[in-house]
């Protein structure tokens, strides 16, 4: 007999979007947990809508949307049960255990060919982590910019030196809060995007033939950052739930002369994960036992499913050897170039730094930036995007569980839009892109995830696009050209 369900007395976790989606969300996230188990017969209608204080029409929205993702089946005068969809049976990637060596980097020119594909807009654009133009708000920061240029027509006439535009740092001051942090102005310096802010950071705490601690996998242009500085890689590998591997990094820092370390601590790219309170915490304290300062790569922060922005691990920073990044290339506007960092101690350095390389960022961006965050329609438009996306990432997930081969496993990611799918032998990463290039969908290959081009079945997808039938098509070719080579 089915095991029934008692109804939640309190509000799901979560204060963004409509009721319905809130309420989806927390028996989604009891579903995933075991909480409720398949076959359980989930709260009924009424006593939900009881129990939270909403009308019956919503709990019934609630069921729906979670019955047309599979984690619900309707069964006729018996009420909703739990179910396992397909997507939930796929495994997640394996993490590798493997003791950190310290290695040159070199998967430059792949990683140049990948991203040269990814300009070419025939493509299905299933490589670059970027969001759909249409669930960005082009038109109201275009109105904005219309109304600077309208109030200060002499804005480009001069520079805006470093730390960057007073108006932008106030802002992101103003919101520091959220990352469990409270900053001033004075200590944030602006980038031309969250890249120049962590090639700065390293410049700043490391040099030439320095050791710098990373995960693995990583998003790319931090590997090739450290390449190009003439640096050293030290590869910690990251759990696609929990991040980083600390009793690796530990032993790693005894072993090895490492001079900074490189994390993302929430919504990781490419594997989703949102690392605990308490990991980062452990994190920092690690760090700061062994003088190390961590760079701590935060741009996809703000794109957390469940509405609650978790905390930077610079929360946790007593000793101010945390140097936050971020942008608003992710969430808001990708062609601004907007980007800070929040650099602790080294806020001098990486401002003579930010000098000496690019002399100033553009104003204009800067200024339309803040007007907007100022209006308040940013966090209204996470709100919306954040939805929008983490419905996108499920459909994605659906289709991989349909299409790909036994064996495939994928991330369940916590945030953002980008999946790490590993696939199972003989399958290629490199010769399933460039099988997807000749059909005209682009994704991203393992090998430029790592330093020293591992990850040889592993693909990275994006689902910053909203699903469509070219996107099903695309899934499903995909899936045809691995299951040929599997």
């Amino acid at each position: 007999m089915a095991r029934p369900a008692e109804a939640p007395t309190a509000w799901p976790e979560g204060g963004d979007g409509p009721l319905y989606v809130r309420i989806a969300r927390r028996i989604e996230r009891e579903i995933r947990t075991g909480v409720l188990r398949p076959g359980d017969r989930a709260p009924s209608v009424r006593s939900l809508s009881r129990a939270l204080g909403v009308s019956m029409t919503t709990v019934l929205e609630a069921y729906y949307r979670l019955e047309d993702r599979g984690y619900l089946e309707a069964r006729p005068r018996s009420g909703f049960f739990a179910c396992s969809p397909r997507a939930q049976a796929l495994a997640e990637p394996a993490c590798s255990s493997a003791e950190p060596s310290p290695s040159a980097v070199a998967t430059g020119r792949l990683t140049i060919e990948v991203l040269r594909s990814l300009t070419d807009p025939g493509m299905v654009p299933l490589g670059a982590a970027s969001a759909a133009p249409d669930l960005l708000p082009a038109r109201k920061l275009n109105r904005i910019v219309r109304e600077v240029l309208r109030e200060l027509p002499d804005h480009s006439s001069r520079y805006t030196f470093p730390p960057g535009a007073e108006d932008l740092r106030r802002q992101i001051a103003r919101r520091s809060y959220a990352y469990g942090c409270t900053f001033s102005p004075d200590e944030v310096v602006i980038t031309t995007g969250a890249m120049e802010a962590l090639n700065l950071c390293l410049r700043a705490v490391a040099r030439p033939g320095d050791l710098v601690a990373i995960e693995t996998p990583t998003y790319f242009g931090i590997i090739q950052a450290i390449e190009s500085l003439g640096m050293r890689a030290l590869e910690i590998p990251a759990h696609p739930g929990t991040g980083i591997d600390l009793g690796l990094l530990e032993r790693a820092l005894s072993k090895h002369a490492v001079k900074a370390c490189v994390v993302m601590t929430t919504c990781h790219n490419p594997l989703g994960s949102v690392m605990s309170n308490e990991r980062k915490r452990a994190l920092v304290e690690l760090l700061g036992q062994h003088a190390v300062p961590l760079v701590e790569d935060d741009i996809f922060g703000d794109l957390v499913f469940d509405g609650r922005r978790p905390k930077a691990a610079k929360a946790f920073d007593r000793k101010a050897q945390v140097l936050l990044c971020s942008s608003f290339s992710k969430t808001l506007a990708p062609g601004f170039r907007v980007g800070w960092v929040q650099p602790g101690r080294y806020r001098a350095e990486v401002e003579r730094l930010k000098y000496l390389t690019t002399l100033a960022s553009a104003s204009l961006p800067q200024l339309a930036v803040a007007r907007f965050l100022e209006s308040g329609g940013y966090d209204r438009h996470l709100r919306r995007l954040r939805i929008a996306l983490a419905d996108q990432v499920q459909k994605a997930t659906d289709a991989i569980a349909r299409y790909f081969p036994r064996g495939t496993r994928v991330t369940r990611p916590m945030g953002g839009y980008l999946l790490w799918a590993e696939l199972p032998p003989p399958v290629d990463a490199i010769g399933l892109y460039r099988r997807a290039m000749a059909e005209r969908i682009s994704i991203l290959p393992g090998p430029v995830f790592s330093a020293t081009g591992t990850f040889r079945r592993h693909i990275r997808l994006s689902c910053g696009y909203p699903w469509s039938e070219e996107m099903e098509r695309a899934f499903r070719t995909l899936g045809r050209l691995a299951v040929s080579r599997a």
